[in-house]
């Protein structure tokens, strides 16, 4: 406790030496009162708006490209149908909770298959790492759900208001009917893609048209409900109003991705030793002693973050590439050579300065160790879904009580039985013992011959006993021995085994 009041008394000496210093000594509570605490040290810088402008080029095709098949992926993904056999959902990509299943085409995960989504989670990292270590935030510019929802609200908002300059004039003019009805529209468009956005979501954990004429008809599950009500209004929210707010303050992704850069990331970067000296630029005037940027700001008007690329590199960047469109068709204009603003390393443009030549070096130690262990993991996971058992047996004992010595002087086990059925043709199992002389299986009803039918991509429980005749005690060495329950396939003959033990006295 000594230390602790200590220190805070350092503290509090070392912010009244720094107040001192700022704004003198205070002797009065009139002097206190003049000082604007909040304009010398904001807590807080309210949003300014970003109005991006619309461009056109390479990367702004491709923007729409990905757009366009991101989207369709996800709207129409659930709609795909995948044939499984009679009993069983036809919907190729499926998350079924009531039944505890994931379906995505061949590929069925059962409950205590979990491992592969940790899988799949793990080769996303790993992509994703190898993605930034190479080209930045790309996954960020171009297939995020943000980005892709972001830019589609833009260009609703665009359609409907115009254009950058249009849209601040709309929004700094006064309120009038012709404004009020844009607005309307607009936000009336927002929510209808978001309702879509959020149904669309839905569709993946029922059967889409089953649930689609639920919805139509006004009967659909509460919860069912719930949910599209909830991802409508977030994506109302992210897409429409909080835009490039979620990837600054909300998402973590900005902060982690120093760590993957190195200097010979490529990432999208204004080449200073050809830009600078900047300065405005009248068409016949001699470019000797100047640079290429004519400083007339129109990477900056472009970027959907409102940030400018010519100050380096900026946590903000998404690495979108539309100041690389906006940048060449002003260089178009001014008869410059395209690519002031482009993908760059650090590296390249330090060999520029140096007369050197540029190169790309993408093979180096972190993007190996990121391939590697891509490869790696993808080839367990192919591995491990290749060589899964379809069917499965697992034995639990019965504890309580452990065993019981019946009149005869034999010991019998009880034992839960689970025969999993992953195949989409129902099997009739025959369950036997060995390993174990002497003992014998049979059912709740005292049968010997225990079979059971596990129907198409099911699970049978059931519940059976194992005896143990008294001259074969012996066996139970420290009053246990271990032997197998066998679960066979009938009409193919394959075999399934678990092992498990038998309690018994010592002998």
């Amino acid at each position: 406790m000594t230390n602790i009041a200590l220190n805070l008394e350092i503290l509090a000496a070392e912010a009244a030496a720094n107040t001192r210093a700022d704004y003198g000594s205070l002797d009065g509570e009139d002097d206190v009162k003049a000082i604007d605490w909040k304009a010398h040290s904001p807590l807080y810088e309210g949003r300014v708006k970003v109005y991006p402008k619309l461009v056109h080029g390479t990367y702004r095709r491709a923007k729409w490209l990905v757009m366009l098949v991101t989207l369709s992926i996800y709207y129409g993904t659930p709609w795909l149908r995948w044939d499984r056999g009679p009993s069983l959902p036809d919907q190729a990509v499926l998350l079924d909770f009531p039944n505890r299943r994931f379906y995505f085409f061949f590929i069925e995960i059962w409950p205590q298959e979990f491992y592969y989504i940790t899988g799949l989670l793990i080769l996303a990292a790993l992509g994703l790492f190898l993605m930034t270590s190479v080209a930045g935030r790309v996954w960020c510019g171009y297939t995020c759900p943000q980005t892709v929802w972001t830019d589609l609200f833009i260009h609703v908002e665009r359609f409907v208001e115009g254009d950058r300059a249009a849209r601040i004039r709309l929004d700094n003019g006064p309120w009038t009917m012709s404004k009020v009805l844009r607005k309307v529209i607009k936000h009336s468009l927002w929510l209808v893609i978001a309702m879509l956005t959020g149904g669309a979501w839905v569709f993946y954990f029922a059967d889409a048209p089953t649930l689609a004429l639920q919805l139509l008809n006004f009967d659909a599950p509460y919860f069912a409900l719930l949910f599209i009500g909830m991802l409508t209004l977030s994506t109302y929210a992210l897409g429409g109003i909080a835009r490039e707010q979620v990837c600054i303050y909300m998402c973590p992704w900005p902060r982690i991705q120093g760590a993957m850069f190195d200097e010979d990331s490529y990432l999208i970067s204004y080449k200073t030793d050809r830009g600078e000296t900047r300065a405005p630029h009248k068409k016949g005037a001699s470019w000797e002693g100047r640079g290429d940027c004519i400083d007339c700001g129109q990477c900056v008007v472009a970027c959907p973050m409102g940030i400018d690329i010519r100050n380096g590199m900026q946590m903000e960047c998404i690495q979108c590439a539309l100041c690389i469109d906006a940048c060449d068709e002003i260089m178009d204009r001014v008869e410059r050579p395209r690519g002031l603003i482009g993908y760059d390393t650090l590296h390249s443009q330090e060999r520029r300065v140096a007369k050197l030549r540029p190169r790309l070096n993408l093979v180096r130690p972190r993007t190996i160790v990121y391939a590697v262990a891509l490869v790696l993991v993808s080839t367990l996971m192919v591995y491990a879904l290749a060589t899964r058992e379809l069917l499965q047996v697992s034995v639990l004992r019965d504890r309580n009580p452990l065993f019981v010595t019946l009149s005869d002087g034999s010991v019998r086990n009880g034992y839960t039985i689970k025969l999993i059925n992953k195949e989409h043709v129902p099997h009739i199992f025959s369950v036997t013992v060995s390993g174990l002389a002497g003992t014998r299986i049979f059912s709740a009803s005292h049968e010997d011959i225990v079979t059971v039918e596990v129907g198409p991509d099911s699970l049978k429980t059931l519940h059976v006993f194992v005896s143990l005749p008294r001259e074969n005690l012996g066996a139970l060495r420290s009053g246990e021995a271990v032997f197998d329950i066998v679960a066979t396939v009938l009409e193919n003959g394959e075999r399934t085994v678990a092992a498990t033990s038998f309690r018994g006295p010592e002998q």
